[in-house]
């Protein structure tokens, strides 16, 4: 399956599941491809063929933009190098979920999450530990009881009581042993923090020296801007105060700049929020809802509001769109 036939049928799919999903990001660099909502769940979804080709660099961007817009990176994808991605498990490539399309399907369209996640060393699933002390206790086994039944430790079993996950194959043989289900689902929607890597968001990378007076007017007037290094715009600011998000973008008014302007607006319909596009020279007002901005305009803005006036007259609300 070609990578095109591929995008469309993971998009086809969220839609089908009842997201609103965004426009395909069709221009190069890009850390993922589309956005899709669905309530107040946001996912930001890379869609590729062999998962291998995901690099840390566009999963520490991922990662990056899911805190900043309040969603989950996710990659969507067929193999990898050696194999077929295994349905029903998820996987993990520079801290973000991998699922195959099947997995997807499952979670998203038949709400059946899933219960196994390979990391180094084999598949693994989350132990219920309070539902698995329960069972021992209830069938009145010590911990050395189980775990000779388990053929392990007496402190592994107390490890499983303590919150450690556990492979399939225990797994499997606790539930045959107890006769009862005591895995719990991965938590992909909300980032699957009990598997996912360890580390910290990422650090931002630095600002393009041809953004900087760009980021002293959106700092000078309360934002705190992150600057992207593979997204469809250059940063993302925001406002806690005035609960503003704006993603720019910024360079001279190309057919380029006006796809990226699109592919904004369709962003920001999607994570709700609003877009803009800063300019040399002023040759239309908006395209497609996201704000075109002169630059000189962006260097004579005193406050928020003023910022939130502009855009609300020259584009559309995300709020007022979806």
């Amino acid at each position: 399956m070609s990578r095109s036939a591929l995008v469309e049928n993971v998009t086809a799919m969220l839609e089908d599941a009842g997201f609103l999903v965004s426009d395909r990001c069709a221009i190069r660099p890009k850390s993922f491809d589309v956005a899709a909502r669905r309530g107040e769940d946001v996912l930001l979804v890379k869609i590729l063929g062999n998962i291998d080709a995901f690099d840390a660099m566009t999963g520490a961007e991922m990662r990056r933009l899911g805190t900043y817009l309040n969603a989950t990176p996710m990659v969507v994808g067929l193999r990898t190098r050696d194999e077929e991605l295994k349905p029903g498990v998820v996987y993990f490539r520079h801290g973000v979920p991998v699922l195959s399309p099947d997995t997807a399907m499952d979670l998203f369209v038949e709400e059946v999450p899933p219960l196994i996640y390979a990391a180094p060393g084999g598949l693994y699933v989350n132990i219920d530990s309070e539902v698995l002390a329960d069972a021992r206790e209830d069938r009145d086994w010590s911990l050395g009881r189980l775990a000779k039944e388990l053929g392990v430790s007496r402190r592994t079993v107390s490890k499983y009581e303590d919150g450690m996950d556990a492979s399939v194959d225990v797994a499997a043989e606790l539930e045959e042993l107890f006769d009862a289900p005591l895995t719990s689902p991965v938590s992909v929607l909300e980032g699957a923090e009990a598997v996912r890597e360890e580390d910290d968001t990422p650090d931002d990378p630095d600002i393009d020296p041809a953004d900087e007076s760009l980021v002293t007017v959106f700092t000078r007037i309360g934002f705190e801007v992150h600057p992207t290094d593979r997204a469809p715009f250059k940063t993302v600011s925001e406002n806690e105060h005035e609960r503003q998000q704006v993603l720019t973008g910024r360079s001279e008014f190309t057919k380029t700049a006006e796809k990226r302007a699109r592919i904004m607006s369709s962003v920001g319909e999607v994570t709700r929020t609003r877009s803009i596009y800063v300019v040399d020279e002023l040759k239309r007002e908006s395209v497609d809802g996201t704000a075109i901005i002169e630059e000189s305009e962006m260097e004579a803005i005193d406050d928020a509001d003023d910022l939130r006036d502009l855009i609300m007259e020259r584009g559309e609300d995300p709020e007022e769109v979806a």
